[in-house]
């Protein structure tokens, strides 16, 4: 008996050996992984926080690094886990834990944009939200629900809806324009280009921003709701269209794209000479604390009454599949997007919480800051989700460029930029 027992002993020992194998294994996507104590619950069914876990979280720097610090000190007030704050903007999170993850050192918890679902997931970055997943479907916009989810399985844990408007220095424009024609007008009075004065003023190679009169006027990236990567209707006659009238605003913008990049954006705006600028929820609080008279309107019509349609985009945190701790790391998930913590990060970040019924409470929807960014998104498009779109941005908006800075025909332009997205997609198949 002594020896079957001493037996069993060692068997259990090696199993336990074996099972202490490599520390920075990703997590499966699934609930029946064998990590531990893995969605392990208390009697009321929240998650128990495995024990020693310490979070570290990323998130870009401004505002919605103050809210998650703010989040992070509650969290650790009600469960006792200490999270630590990293500044890595949410468009550099996906790049950076591809390489930190496997070596030990990335985040637990992260925020990325939503149009990186799809590469997350087929990289194998990111865990599965088996936590807060019906929520997500029933409680937050469609937009929302959607833009985390990838083949049907739910991945992300939404904080905001965004998209970008029309900002404009009430000391010098007595009356927000309704239409483009307005503010070519205004700009024939304004501008002075040796003072660095512009009527209006965007990222012009940008094509998250540029896009904006391309899908305004019927053009888009790929089609049946961004899902089919076979259909790419960036050059199409619409497009077209929508490029050159971009393109013919050069006339008041005179500028080669470089010098219109969004740090150049802000720094004019808020030195008091760009009058107007196209620009999202995430730089009103840089503009308040420089002073800035300004408002915020919905993007001007562009000709025959079109409305631009801006990419409206949902930020999102995500669980890393390497992290230690995927309690504690899924518990701050579903913490830090309940219904009290989206309302405290509208209140310190001015982004929209895209939950159906929060976006209808009077402080969010009567908001003056936020009201023009709601009625935008009216006309938004969703960036899709799907991996393919990672091979966009780049080839897009090196077309604004080419046709802005070297006069390079529109369609042309265009045609160069389809084509490069469509080889790049081929030899990732």
């Amino acid at each position: 008996m002594k020896k079957i027992l001493s037996f069993l002993l060692i068997a259990v020992l090696v199993f336990s050996l074996v099972g202490c194998g490599s520390k920075h294994e990703p997590v499966q996507n699934n609930q029946d992984n064998n990590q531990g104590n893995a969605n392990q619950k208390n009697v009321s069914g929240e998650l128990i926080p495995e024990p020693g876990a310490k979070l570290v979280v990323w998130e870009s720097e401004g505002p919605e690094s103050d809210w998650i610090k703010y989040a992070a000190e509650k969290f650790k007030e009600k469960y006792g886990v200490e999270v630590i704050y990293e500044a890595v903007a949410n468009t550099d999170a996906k790049n950076k834990l591809a390489t930190d993850g496997p070596a030990g050192v990335g985040a637990d918890v992260f925020v990325a944009p939503h149009d990186h679902t799809g590469e997350l997931v087929a990289s194998g970055l990111v865990q599965v939200n088996d936590v807060t997943a019906n929520r997500v479907k029933n409680d937050f916009i469609k937009a929302a629900a959607d833009s985390v989810t990838f083949e049907g399985q739910v991945y992300g844990y939404p904080l905001a809806i965004e998209t970008y408007a029309l900002f404009y220095n009430k000391d010098l424009v007595s009356k927000a324009p309704e239409t483009y024609e307005e503010i070519i007008e205004f700009a024939k009075k304004y501008n002075n280009p040796k003072e660095n004065k512009y009527a209006l003023m965007w990222d012009v190679a940008n094509a998250y921003f540029s896009h904006s009169f391309v899908a305004g006027n019927g053009g888009y990236v790929f089609g049946n709701g961004g899902t089919n990567k076979d259909n790419i209707g960036l050059n199409n006659e619409a497009a077209v269209e929508g490029a050159k009238f971009m393109v013919s605003l050069k006339e008041i913008l005179p500028l080669n794209s470089a010098d219109t990049n969004s740090q150049i954006v802000d720094g004019l705006f808020s030195e008091g000479k760009a009058a107007m600028i196209i620009n999202g929820p995430w730089a009103v609080k840089g503009y308040q604390e420089a002073g800035v008279n300004f408002g915020i309107v919905p993007l001007p019509k562009l000709p025959g009454e079109k409305h631009p349609a801006s990419f409206s985009g949902i930020r999102a945190m995500f669980v890393s599949a390497y992290t230690k701790y995927p309690n504690a790391a899924k518990l701050f998930a579903k913490f830090a997007t309940s219904d009290e913590m989206l309302l405290k990060r509208f209140e310190m970040t001015k982004q929209i919480p895209p939950v159906k019924s929060l976006m209808n409470e009077d402080v969010i929807k009567n908001d003056k800051i936020v009201a023009p960014f709601l009625a935008q998104a009216q006309y938004a498009v969703p960036m899709p989700s799907i991996p393919q779109m990672q091979v966009v941005w780049e080839p897009y908006g090196a077309a604004f460029a080419s046709m802005w800075d070297d006069g390079v025909d529109v369609k042309e332009a265009l045609d160069n930029a389809v084509q490069t997205i469509k080889e790049a997609i081929e030899s990732q198949e």
